[in-house]
């Protein structure tokens, strides 16, 4: 099973995209699909390091003088 898609449910899928592109475009749009996802991959991983916080130093914490209370 392929994303909780049984076989007949895939084929249904298949036929109805064969029906509405036709079998002269169908390599078209699997070339088209095949660069969106590796497009998306390389997103992703191109990302991914931006993700970790850059390290800033933390100085060390000044003392406050507390208000005089009259």
């Amino acid at each position: 099973m392929v994303f909780g898609m049984g076989p007949m449910e895939l084929a249904v899928i298949l036929l109805v995209v064969l029906v509405i592109f036709g079998p002269k475009n169908l390599p078209k749009l699997g070339s088209a699909i095949g660069k969106t996802v590796k497009n998306v991959r390389d997103g992703m991983e191109e990302g991914s390091g931006d993700s970790e916080p850059e390290s800033v130093p933390v100085s060390e914490p000044q003392p406050v003088d507390e208000p005089v209370q009259h």
